[in-house]
């Protein structure tokens, strides 16, 4: 996982008020939820008292409530109440759980994974994302794959003519997006499989570091007017955007933990249909069928092949690149140069810390151990300044960066 990074987690409108909602995300147990002003809450799920999962539990007021013993944790991880102990009890300071800084942007909660700063930067995404103005639907799911391969599987489409080939459904693409008129979409399939060669393929980097956009024509070779132009757009850390004549969808692969990953996909409406469809509603359908489509019948047909694919975890050196596979290529090289930084940073970081001096401007030093105690390193979520807590094990600091995955 590449630290010091916007990543998002769930689609915004999952995160209630009146229940909290749990998920796993880069390796943590998470709990979210909203206030009684709707503001956003990230914490740690693991409540400190016996380790129960605050997202089984309740929400009470402005606090979530463990569902083991009822004790109350609010906006800024601090325990509110006690039951066991009475209305008028000292709580102990340690009864606390870490507050990860959250975001809300493009329908999505982004949550940062790092080191805790006093001003964090802006979220990377891609203006071919932030400012897409058509009608989309959003869907997601975990499969039990690396992220790195799962992205991989997104930065070609050259496989597709060798995976996508006998299912059922694959006629359906055949006929409506492959056939020509002329032979009414009949001969979609002949001309599917015709096409197995990458021409014209142009690797750009639009935002040093953090965005590449790659273009390429997949053509049938004795028949160059059998083509399909895509445009893949990568936006760090795991952002794919895909456009073609016939599609446009954007791909966001979370790691989950080393083994899953989740993989939140927004499909945005089909051009030739929109004259027809004046409601924004109707118009969301076939994106939303397709959605369902690329969940239980295509996106099942790639996993198949990533969940026996070795090593697991793609890196530099571990597969032979063509010259067709230089997004990959380029993909793998950033972040294993990202990760690298975050862990120099954290290191120098360190030794300042030691020797009693300032950190670099804009970072905190992160002791060898963990996370700093609670209330040492405070940190913006929403608006608040809140602080991580030790005193559970967690955090989601990016520590070890040297041996991030």
């Amino acid at each position: 996982m590449i630290p010091d990074q916007w990543y998002p987690i769930l689609p915004a409108d999952e995160v209630r008020n009146d229940k909290p909602t749990g998920v796993r995300r880069m390796g943590q147990e998470l709990v979210l939820w909203r206030d009684l002003d709707g503001n956003l809450v990230c914490q740690g799920a693991r409540c400190p008292h016996k380790g129960a999962n605050l997202a089984d539990g309740r929400m009470r007021g402005d606090s979530v409530e463990c569902p083991y013993h009822g004790f109350r944790y609010g906006p800024d991880g601090a325990c509110k109440a006690v039951p066991a102990l009475g209305s008028g009890a000292r709580i102990p300071g340690s009864l606390r759980v870490p507050v990860h800084p959250v975001r809300e942007a493009h329908g999505l909660v982004w949550l940062w994974w790092g080191e805790e700063r006093a001003e964090l930067p802006d979220l990377q995404i891609a203006p071919v994302v932030a400012d897409n103005p058509k009608v989309h639907s959003t869907l997601h799911w975990t499969r039990p794959v690396h992220y790195t391969r799962y992205i991989e599987s997104l930065l070609e489409f050259y496989h597709i003519t060798y995976v996508h080939r006998d299912h059922w459904f694959n006629y359906i693409d055949y006929l409506f997006l492959y056939g020509t008129a002329r032979k009414l979409g009949l001969d979609g399939k002949e001309r599917y499989l015709a096409a197995t060669k990458i021409v014209n393929h142009k690797l750009e980097t639009v935002t040093e570091g953090q965005t590449l956009r790659y273009s390429f024509d997949h053509q049938e070779e004795a028949d160059p007017s059998n083509t399909t132009h895509y445009v893949i757009t990568f936006t760090f850390p795991c952002q794919v955007h895909v456009q073609t004549e016939q599609f446009e969808a954007t791909s966001w692969l979370v790691p989950v933990d080393d083994g899953h990953t989740e993989h939140i996909l927004r499909w945005y409406e089909y051009p030739t249909v929109k004259p027809f469809l004046r409601s924004e509603r109707l118009r969301r359908v076939l994106p939303r069928a397709s959605l369902y489509m690329e969940k239980w019948i295509q996106d099942v047909q790639d996993v198949r092949i990533m969940e026996r694919q070795e090593p697991k975890i793609s890196e530099g050196g571990v597969s032979k690149f063509i010259p067709v596979d230089e997004l990959n290529a380029k993909y793998l090289a950033i972040r294993s140069r990202l990760i690298q930084e975050a862990a120099e940073r954290r290191r120098s970081a360190g030794a300042a810390a030691a020797a009693g001096a300032p950190a670099a401007a804009g970072e905190a030093p992160e002791p060898a151990g963990g996370p700093a105690p609670a209330g040492k390193r405070p940190a913006p979520a929403n608006g608040r300044r809140t602080a991580k807590a030790a005193a559970n094990g967690e955090g989601l600091s990016a520590t070890g960066a040297n041996r991030a995955r």
